[in-house]
């Protein structure tokens, strides 16, 4: 049996000048490095595991198994880089070899990381954009996944690339290039893209909002899209803008910086009437409607003695823009009926002619 050995390590020393003992040490490193690759995955599947298990959330269960797989093949892939180095079998080309086992492992890490940015995105931003009332933050979302991935592939690869010593500088000029014509192309498209994230993080509006467009349009807003924005107009019509026209305009918003509203109702009286009794029966009917807000509580003046009329002005809160109109004509009608009851008089437009005697 010594004989045995003795021949086998003359056989392997002539071969590669390394002694059988060498071998043996570098299966040993081998075998290690496989024990503390599967200690790590014990630890994973059974302790952390069982920790995150008794969390409310579902994201570091989904984490912890993410991170299981790379981290065990990194654990390996050390393992074989230092037993093939100990060893000094491929000491001429030791240089390629330690690239080939980092870009095993950048290509592991570069999935596992795309993978846990899903994970991320999925279980908290969809939860996040969920509870908002806007449906623009909904259609980013899958559109910033996407787009997540492609950056982290596309910058594991530029990695990848420089580790081999590849020169990348003509391969971004060319997708300089590349992007360049695609953003001309889509030009439209992009500003309408951009038009709609302004809208999501200024936030000058959002679902629901009475708000006045700058060429006058009223109405309210319906949905807020990726391109354009709907909005529902008195008429029950439905306009669509695109975002890029939005976020260069004007926009008057009724609901901020609060919801309530103004509203002021011009009311006419003839002359002669009594102004104490006609600002009381405008008063008692301003803090009866439905509708109109008690702080601040309403008002009325007299701003005007016109040609053939008082003019008063009811002001009066409104609890909010969509109810402005309704609250209006409620106002209107009680005004008549009660004006009607307490004998105060509406005038209607007079004129008195004087004619003059020739004679």
């Amino acid at each position: 049996m010594t004989d045995y050995f003795s021949q086998l390590n003359q056989m392997l020393g002539a071969y590669a000048g390394i002694t059988i003992a060498s071998y043996i040490i570098a299966i040993v490193i081998l075998i290690v490095f496989f024990i503390l690759a599967q200690i790590t995955n014990f630890l994973f599947n059974k302790v952390f595991k069982a920790l995150t298990v008794k969390t409310k959330t579902e994201v570091d269960d989904k984490i912890m198994k993410i991170l299981n797989m790379p981290i065990f093949y990194s654990v390996v892939l050390l393992g074989v880089y230092q037993s093939f180095d100990y060893i000094g079998a491929l000491a001429n080309y030791s240089s390629d070899f330690s690239r080939i086992i980092k870009s095993l492992a950048v290509i592991i890490w570069i999935y596992a990381i795309a993978k846990l940015a899903s994970v991320i995105i999925s279980e908290l931003g969809f939860k996040f954009v969920a509870k908002t009332k806007s449906t623009l933050d909904d259609e980013l979302m899958p559109l910033f996944q996407k787009l997540s991935n492609i950056i982290i592939y596309f910058a594991g690869i530029m990695f990848l690339l420089k580790m081999w010593n590849i020169d990348i500088t003509p391969l971004l000029a060319s997708a300089g290039i590349m992007g360049f014509v695609i953003a001309f192309a889509a030009q439209d498209t992009l500003s309408h893209l951009f038009g709609g994230i302004s809208i999501y993080f200024d936030k000058p509006f959002k679902v629901g909002d009475r708000i006045q467009l700058e060429s006058g349009e009223i109405g309210n807003v319906l949905e807020i899209g990726i391109r354009s924005t709907k909005i529902k107009t008195f008429d029950e019509t439905v306009i669509v803008i695109p975002n890029s026209t939005i976020a260069s305009s004007k926009i008057i918003n009724y609901n901020q910086p609060e919801a309530k509203i103004k509203n002021k109702i011009k009311v006419g009286v003839a002359y002669g009437s009594d102004i104490d009794k006609v600002k009381k029966t405008l008063l008692d009917i301003a803090n009866n409607i439905e509708g109109a807000e008690k702080d601040p509580l309403p008002s009325v003046n007299l701003v005007e003695l016109g040609e053939y009329a008082l003019e008063f002005v009811v002001t009066m809160w409104v609890d909010s823009p969509s109810n402005q109109f309704a609250v209006k004509v409620k106002m209107n009608e009680e005004i008549y009926k009660r004006f009607n009851k307490e004998g105060i008089l509406i005038p209607y437009p007079t004129q008195n002619i004087y004619l003059r005697n020739s004679k």
